[in-house]
């Protein structure tokens, strides 16, 4: 089973998250921000990576903590759970409608952290969560993770889409890249050796 269990705590948050690769999309989630759970949940069930996170953030302070805190405990989960990668399709690419909306995302599970993230928002908030935070969860969980990672919005007007479609767009795009190919299933998919 290619699975793993991350424990983070600081003094800003108390975070546990457990990750499936190989599950059918359930998840249970709490971080305290209803918007950034709402998202967890479409990465978890369309990734079909089951998912636990359970975020105790300083929400008093502000969303940050919570928001980069989760997104770390999420990425060293999918490292872990990956392993030496072998076997792993690798890359993943998606086009990613959601109404007048469409995103595009690319990745490569690469040990190689990058992001570009071209999301241009109208509003300061969706729900309670703050706009800002969206990128900044993209870049902790890539780095976290070591996934080179390319988010970009084609078009769209609609903020609770744009985002929606992003991280639907990530999840099937990682659902793609941790696939077992069953043509190399015993190969790590680099010319190195390794990721």
């Amino acid at each position: 089973m290619r699975t793993a269990e991350i424990h983070r705590n600081t003094a800003e948050t108390q975070i546990d998250v457990t990750v499936n690769l190989d599950g059918t999309g359930l998840y249970t989630v709490s971080t305290g921000i209803g918007f950034l759970d709402h998202m967890i949940e479409q990465l978890s069930r369309h990734s079909l990576i089951d998912m636990t996170v359970k975020t105790v953030g300083d929400l008093h302070v502000d969303q940050h903590h919570t928001t980069e805190d989760t997104a770390i405990a999420i990425g060293e989960a999918l490292a872990k759970a990956l392993g030496d990668k072998r076997g792993i399709s690798r890359y993943g690419s998606v086009y990613s409608p959601m109404d007048e909306t469409l995103s595009r995302v690319a990745l490569d599970i690469s040990g190689r952290p990058w992001l570009v993230c071209k999301l241009p928002f109208t509003v300061t908030k969706i729900g309670e969560w703050d706009t800002e935070m969206v990128e900044h969860f993209f870049h902790s969980l890539a780095q976290a993770a070591g996934i080179t990672l390319h988010i970009e919005l084609l078009y769209g007007s609609n903020n609770h889409h744009i985002v929606e479609s992003a991280f639907k767009g990530l999840a099937r795009a990682l659902r793609q890249a941790v696939e077992i190919d069953p043509r190399k299933a015993d190969a790590i998919p680099s010319t190195k050796g390794m990721l």
